[in-house]
Formats: C-alpha cells, structure tokens, sequence
C-alpha cells in the first residue's frame, strides 16, 4: 500500500513549522494544498471547525459558529493546518454569515478546484435568532454538478429543535 512520502509534501509552509503565526484578519494566502494520493475513487474530506469566528461587519460584535466544510477532491486536498490559519483569519474579519460561508467555498474552489464542496455555518443565536447559510458547488458538466442542485434542493429538509443545537 503506497503512502505519502516527503516529495509530496514539497512547498508547505506550515506544516511542521515550530512557530505558528496566527493572522489577525482574513488572509486566503495561507491556504496551501497537497497531492490527492486517491483520485481515481469519489471520497469526501469533512471538516468541522467548532470554533469558527467572525465579525459583524454593522456592529463590530463577535460571531461564533461551527463551520461544516465537505468536499470530494479531484486532484488536490487543503492542508489541515493551512485551512485551521485561514479559518481563524476570519476573527476579526467584518462580514455577514452567508458570506462568510461562500468566500470560504470560493477560496477552496479556486485553491483545490474540487469534484464538490459544501460549506455550512451554524451560527450561535444572537438577539434570539440563529442564522445557518448553507451554499455548495459541483464542477460544472459533471455528475457532481448534478449532485450539487440535488443536494441543494434537498437541503436541511428537517429542521432542528432548539434544544438540539
């Protein structure tokens, strides 16, 4: 069974890094990829960032969600600790919720051009009110474009409880 040795993982810049830099506002140049080692099979890569913060861009308060981001991978994965900076790039970053979900989406899709991606926030309530963008891409012309509309138009189709989140 072949794995990953040290010439796939030529260019990173942060992986093994000993002094880790965290950005203070939002910064896509962190984002760094790495060989799909499995591109000839469909799997999906699911990360979960229950830490997830940003800014109200009106009001300059604090935002806090579980970022959801699912992706099938063609020929490129995110790096792990490259996507964690990015993510935390978003602290003191002013934007409302669905675009925070959707720039992530874009910079993921132009880093990894993947098969499919979907990008989901769950934003903590405030003022009594939660708001969960939820957006996805499929690569056009394909079955994953399909996939996308499928899974679009079947979206959160059972509503959460509030005592559930």
């Amino acid at each position: 069974m072949a794995g990953r040795d040290e010439s796939t993982l030529t260019g990173l810049t942060l992986l093994g890094n000993q002094h880790t830099e965290y950005k203070d506002t939002y910064n896509p140049g962190v984002l760094e990829a790495i060989d799909n080692l499995h591109t000839k099979r469909d799997y999906f890569v699911k990360f979960n960032c229950p830490e997830f913060t940003s800014l109200c861009p009106q009001t300059g308060q604090p935002d806090f969600a579980t970022m959801y981001i699912s992706f099938i991978p063609d020929q490129k994965l995110v790096e792990s600790k490259a996507l964690k900076l990015y993510l935390f790039s978003f602290r003191n970053h002013g934007d409302f919720h669905e675009d925070c979900v959707n720039i992530i989406m874009n910079d993921l899709i132009e880093l990894i051009e993947p098969r499919y991606i979907e990008v989901w926030g769950k934003f903590t309530p405030r003022g009594g009110l939660s708001i969960d963008p939820y957006c996805n891409y499929g690569k056009p012309g394909t079955k994953y474009e399909q996939m996308a509309e499928h899974r679009m138009l079947n979206h959160d189709m059972n509503p959460e409880k509030i005592d559930n989140r």
